[in-house]
């Protein structure tokens, strides 16, 4: 807890950003961080709750009241050592994760939580600063070799706490930086890359190599890395998209395209990372964008074509608009359904709730419009209500099905649970290994299916106590 009277004393204060007509102009980071003082301040507002809720939000299990208590009372360095033997990434999650924590808070009752996103943010960002955040090798090796294939939060997560406990860990990743999707998915507004590389110098002290621009199932055959190591973690994360209009009509029309391969190339673009010979590039610039579907992939391709120019942006969604304000008695301390306007939202995008699109129009081949029809709760289409939308770019947000089945996972001889992860794979989270008589284990969004990067940092590290348990017999990580 913080300040025993200062959830009284001291309103909630998020942090500020930057004036849309000004963030708009630029892919850097454009949230202002609170001063030493402010966060002090808003740390005094966590109260002695008796039973804090914000632990059963939280998926990597942070020790939320213990490090606001040791912000309020200066104890930043203590502070950091804290929020790090919970998590691996907090400067990330500080940035990028929705706070489920913060809906979980006493304070929340009132509409007023702790805010507990920004205090973490604060607090890695502070470590780092200080040159408190450093290199932990391990004292000996154990002679045992760990491949993980991958370098998403699991991957990341877990290749940091093998590395830690000894082995030689070695990560494989496709593309030519570390990160998988906090690289290429999550644009730089919402976290600059640095962030990851920062962290991947630190990992590189600790003894885990990067083999980068390597996919496994491509360059290097799953199998064989199997054979070569004393186990292999799979964390290549949940790729393959829904295409829920396959069917429709005009659905080969150019200009209609996947929110993963519309969002790397910007984040490429930036880097000044070169596109592959022979992709076609994609921009919004000068042209009506509609983004299907509304979650946070949706919002990301929102900000995106903003940033490139785009004539307007609409954001089609099929669900209902949800209530301002969610029932604290029937939602408390769960994630509450209520509207929420992301950032990229407020940057002046239009949002139509309860549409289904029908299909889509063009001329000499290229989309000039998409049609829609409005659905009723059941999410039957509403005769009479047939519309359509001015169309030049179409970006499908609608999540993902599963992990990609070719290559690594076909050379494994592992099959895939339809909408999600592989088959047999057991939901208790003491147990990350494959079934059977092998040295396979998964993490992540390839065994739970799409989800968040907290959830994600959390199957990593227990996927490394997984491993090291089989490999040593016993282990000290933890969880």
């Amino acid at each position: 807890m913080g300040k025993p009277t200062g959830f009284l004393e001291f309103e909630r204060a998020e942090r500020k950003y930057e004036p849309v007509a000004e963030r708009t102009k630029s892919y850097h980071e454009f949230v202002i961080p609170p001063s030493e003082e402010e966060s002090k301040t808003q740390a005094a507002r966590c109260m002695d709750c008796g039973i804090p809720f914000c632990h059963t939000g939280c998926p990597v299990n942070n020790q939320i009241p213990d490090w606001n208590n040791l912000v309020y009372e200066g104890e930043w360095k203590e502070a950091v050592i804290n929020l790090h033997s919970t998590n691996n990434f907090p400067e990330v999650t500080g940035r990028v994760c929705p706070a489920p924590c913060e809906a979980a808070c006493t304070l929340n009752i009132d509409d007023t939580p702790v805010t507990i996103k920004s205090i973490e943010c604060a607090i890695a960002d502070r470590g780092f600063e200080e040159g408190w955040i450093v290199p932990q090798p391990p004292e000996k090796p154990t002679g045992k070799k760990v491949a993980i294939i991958g370098s998403g939060p699991a991957g990341l997560a877990a290749a940091q706490q093998l590395a830690r406990a000894g082995h030689d860990v070695h990560v494989y990743e496709k593309n030519a930086r570390p990160g998988g999707l906090l690289v290429y998915g999550i644009p730089d507004f919402k976290m600059e890359k640095s962030v990851i590389a920062r962290r991947a110098k630190q990992m590189e002290a600790e003894g885990v190599t990067f083999h980068c621009n390597v996919n496994v199932g491509v360059d290097v055959d799953a199998a064989e890395l199997q054979k070569s190591h004393d186990a292999v973690l799979l964390a290549m994360g949940s790729e393959t998209p829904f295409d829920f209009f396959a069917n429709a009509p005009g659905r080969d029309l150019d200009g209609i395209h996947f929110a993963m391969d519309f969002l790397p190339q910007q984040n490429r673009r930036v880097a000044g990372e070169r596109l592959a010979e022979g992709t076609h590039e994609i921009s919004a610039k000068d042209k009506h964008v509609i983004v299907i579907g509304g979650g946070d992939t949706g919002s990301d391709c929102i900000g995106t074509s903003i940033r490139q120019g785009a004539k307007s942006v609409t954001q089609l969604e099929i669900m209902p608009r949800p209530p301002e304000k969610e029932n604290k008695a029937m939602s408390w301390p769960h994630w509450p359904m209520k509207l929420r306007i992301s950032t990229s939202q407020a940057e002046g995008a239009e949002t139509i709730y309860s549409v289904s699109t029908t299909g889509f129009e063009g001329q000499d081949g290229k989309v000039t419009k998409l049609n829609y029809v409005q659905v009723d709760p059941k999410m039957q289409p509403v005769a009479g209500t047939e519309a359509s939308l001015d169309a030049d770019l179409v970006l499908f947000a609608m999540g993902f099905s599963g992990p990609i089945e070719a290559g690594a996972l076909q050379q494994l001889g592992l099959d895939v649970v339809p909408r999600g992860r592989f088959k047999g794979v057991d939901s208790n989270e003491d147990n990350y290994k494959l079934p059977g008589d092998n040295n396979l284990f998964a993490a992540g969004d390839v065994r739970r299916g799409q989800s968040l990067v907290v959830w994600a940092i959390r199957e990593g590290r227990q996927a490394a106590r997984a491993i090291d348990e089989q490999l040593m017999g016993s282990t000290v990580l933890p969880r």
